[in-house]
């Protein structure tokens, strides 16, 4: 995995690093214009009390005017920076860079364009991870800002679990829109795996983690706002199908040994591209994931991985035969409802409704 530390990064606005000495988070915000969403997020994050934090917005290519207003909304904080990133290193490689920035215990993910639901929304994050040591990482509810009831494309876990969105319960992933990770988790993981750019990168990091013996836990009691509405929410245009189909292959193939098992999944992904007009990009996306996993040494989960894996996600959802088949036959979102923002897709890397893992 590239070194975060190498890439070349310029301070913009702000203070010039983290504190010295200890302190409780680092709230890592990506930017890519959509300067309004950003500068609300980074208002949300700076609001937040209880917990002693320094927040990161790391800029992967915004247009000047845009770049200018987020240096004035923390030119004058003494507990923000804006770092202005060389080129964009999509979702995995952005937060992997911000977070290499800071060094308090916990670093929180925000979508930049989410907010906080509460001043002590980040204070409630790092004290459960502070009362359970066993825990790399949690997920928080995600609601839609508008009205603040459940914004159900961004539901990352099995569809049975749905009427559970206000409990607690241990998963095998996350969502990027809202989430805080131990930092000797993140550290002992190595953190995203940058070739992914965006799409499954939680997921990838999430089980390397169990495999470590660490859990992962859903928290429907911390809540952070999104700002979704229908005829905003990215469609599958341009590579997004190609990313999720290569991601999702690729980290299949890091715990399998050979690409046979993959088969399956495989003729899925080529059903549901054809039924989309979009069978060139799923067979673009099959190429560059042998590609990309060319020379990996394959695992296969411990016992105890593959218990948790089974008992936290497996048990909770249809066959994976009949989930296939059922969802083979839903489309993916019109293009024509998206926002005609790719540069902004690669800022958060939304992938809406994924089902199948």
């Amino acid at each position: 995995m590239p070194d975060p530390t190498a890439s070349h990064s310029i301070v913009t606005a702000g203070a010039a690093s983290a504190p010295d000495g200890d302190y409780d988070a680092d709230i890592v915000i990506l930017a890519l214009d959509r300067a309004d969403e950003t500068i609300a997020a980074i208002r949300s994050a700076l609001s937040q009390i209880g917990v002693s934090r320094h927040v990161f917005i790391v800029d992967q290519g915004s247009q000047p005017t845009n770049l200018a207003l987020l240096a004035a909304a923390v030119a004058d904080c003494p507990d923000a920076t804006l770092v202005a990133l060389e080129r964009n290193y999509g979702v995995a490689g952005g937060r992997n860079r911000g977070s290499a920035l800071g060094h308090g215990r916990v670093i929180f993910g925000l979508d930049n364009d989410a907010e906080f639901a509460t001043p002590t929304t980040l204070a409630e994050a790092v004290a459960m991870l502070d009362a359970d040591a066993t825990l790399a990482a949690i997920g928080c509810r995600i609601v839609l800002h508008s009205n603040g009831e459940d914004d159900t494309s961004s539901w990352g876990y099995p569809p049975g679990l749905r009427a559970r969105s206000g409990d607690n319960f241990d998963a095998i992933t996350f969502v990027g829109a809202g989430h805080a990770i131990r930092r000797t988790a993140w550290q002992a993981c190595n953190g995203y795996d940058d070739v992914l750019h965006f799409c499954w990168e939680e997921l990838d990091f999430c089980l390397r983690a169990i495999e470590r013996g660490w859990r992962i836990r859903y928290h429907g009691d911390i809540v952070v706002r999104h700002k979704v509405s229908p005829e905003q929410r990215v469609a599958w245009t341009g590579n997004r199908w190609f990313h999720y189909v290569r991601n999702r292959l690729y980290i299949g193939r890091k715990w399998t040994s050979g690409w046979l098992p993959l088969l399956p999944r495989c003729v899925f992904y080529a059903l549901k591209g054809a039924r989309n007009g979009l069978l060139s990009q799923t067979l673009r996306a099959f190429v560059a994931a042998f590609g990309m996993a060319s020379g990996i040494v394959a695992q296969r989960h411990s016992a105890a991985a593959r218990e948790y894996l089974r008992t936290n996600d497996t048990a909770h959802r249809e066959s994976w035969l009949t989930a296939a088949c059922h969802d083979v036959l839903r489309r993916l979102p019109a293009p024509g409802r998206a926002r005609a923002a790719s540069r902004s897709l690669s800022s958060n890397g939304k992938i809406a409704g994924q089902s199948i893992r």
